[in-house]
């Protein structure tokens, strides 16, 4: 460590050991504050999810510059100005260069300065995707997904929900829940936001995960942040009546279009007692849009009795249990009349194609009148689920409120 006076201002840069501890500028006998930085100068492991801390005795910080690739990096000054804490944890391998000053009571100051290297061991377990896709217009029942290509241990799930920044234009109440693999609509583990209420619509949110460096399992850490900034469009509500056979489309509370449907006429109860030709009652959301998807029976083979295979066009998936709103295409005397689909929202191919690409994903459809119900575990059947009973999922046990962007 060396110990220079310039101008009358105490200027120090202290060398560490390469692995641990800090790095610290001592105070002079004439009063100059003493600083200390950690991780140490030189340090070429230093652990992410320790993060940066700066401190000063005999004096206050004033200027702390911490950045990585010449951007800075975010963090904290205590209310009594002599402890500086970076807000996130760092980038594994990450080459960062600090510079801290403070100044004591009679105007004497230190700097000091440290360049370190962040432990390149990533953890095998990442965020494989965040959903809505970024800049995408979604439905005011769009849940948040971060999905993981691996489980994620116990321990790393209270860090990563702290870690997972929600902003919105308008503030709103929700809660994070942690689905296995099973559980999750496409087979990966998934942490799933959703609001205690509909999105307000027209209004932009980000999610943040600040994944990079969280201590994920054993000496291994995130590798990455992720943001994804999306908006929520107009209110698209579809009601459908399985007595009535009617569809209703309502856009920001106004009906803008109904017609009439089939539903699913039942009558096919395999080994789980499950009747797969009922169409499920309760809040869906769309999915996924496919302009011709290919269709057959869920646990039948080519031979089987009730065995089909079909092309449908304009079709709007709504569960993973194979229901769609789609076009119509066999007797068209049953729409608005009787329910004889396989389970689908069969609908005339004009309303079906325009529903297809009038809707966004996560719009809801409330679906009323039959014998089978909606498993909240079916595709995005996340509404169906009581908000108090939802929020029990979180690792942290509590809701949240996204802040205001």
């Amino acid at each position: 460590m060396v110990l220079a006076l310039v101008l009358g201002l105490a200027a120090a840069c202290g060398g560490g050991d390469g692995e641990t501890g800090g790095v610290t500028a001592k105070g002079g006998d004439d009063g100059t504050p003493q600083v200390t930085i950690t991780p140490a100068d030189g340090n070429g492991k230093a652990r992410p999810d320790e993060g940066v801390t700066v401190t000063a005795a005999g004096g206050a910080l004033g200027a702390v510059s911490v950045k990585l690739k010449g951007e800075d990096v975010p963090g904290k000054l205590s209310a009594d100005k002599t402890k500086w804490q970076s807000t996130w944890t760092l980038q594994p391998g990450g080459r960062y260069q600090v510079s801290a000053t403070a100044t004591s009571p009679k105007g004497k100051s230190t700097t000091a300065t440290s360049a370190f290297r962040t432990s390149r061991a990533t953890a095998a377990t990442r965020v494989n995707n965040v959903v809505p896709s970024q800049n995408e217009t979604v439905g005011t029942g769009m849940p948040i997904f971060v999905q993981f290509n691996k489980a994620v241990p116990d321990k790393a799930k209270p860090l990563i929900e702290r870690a997972t920044e929600i902003s919105s234009t308008t503030p709103t109440e929700g809660a994070w829940r942690w689905l296995s693999a099973g559980e999750s609509f496409n087979g990966l583990p998934s942490m799933v936001f959703r609001p205690k209420h509909p999105w307000k619509p027209r209004q932009r949110v980000t999610v943040t995960v600040h994944y990079a460096g969280l201590k994920i399992g054993a000496d291994v850490f995130g590798d990455k942040d992720v943001t994804h900034t999306f908006k929520v469009g107009d209110s698209h509500v579809v009601s459908i009546n399985s007595n009535t056979h009617r569809l209703t489309v309502k856009k920001n509370g106004r009906t803008v279009r109904n017609w009439g449907i089939s539903l699913g006429v039942g009558g096919d109860v395999q080994r789980d007692g499950v009747d797969h030709l009922l169409t499920t009652s309760g809040v869906h959301l769309t999915m996924d849009h496919v302009r011709l998807e290919r269709m057959r029976p869920p646990g039948k083979k080519k031979g089987d009795p009730g065995w089909y295979d079909e092309k449908v066009p304009w079709a709007t998936r709504i569960s993973n249990s194979g229901e769609y709103i789609h076009q119509n295409m066999d007797d068209p005397s049953c729409l608005g009349n009787r329910n004889c689909s396989h389970g689908c929202v069969r609908s005339p191919a004009a309303d079906a194609q325009w529903f297809f690409h009038w809707s966004y994903r996560g719009d809801i459809v409330k679906i009323t009148g039959t014998k089978r119900n909606l498993q909240w575990t079916n595709g995005w059947g996340y509404w169906q689920l009581p908000f108090t009973k939802w929020a029990k999922g979180s690792a942290l046990g509590k809701t949240i409120t996204t802040a205001k962007a």
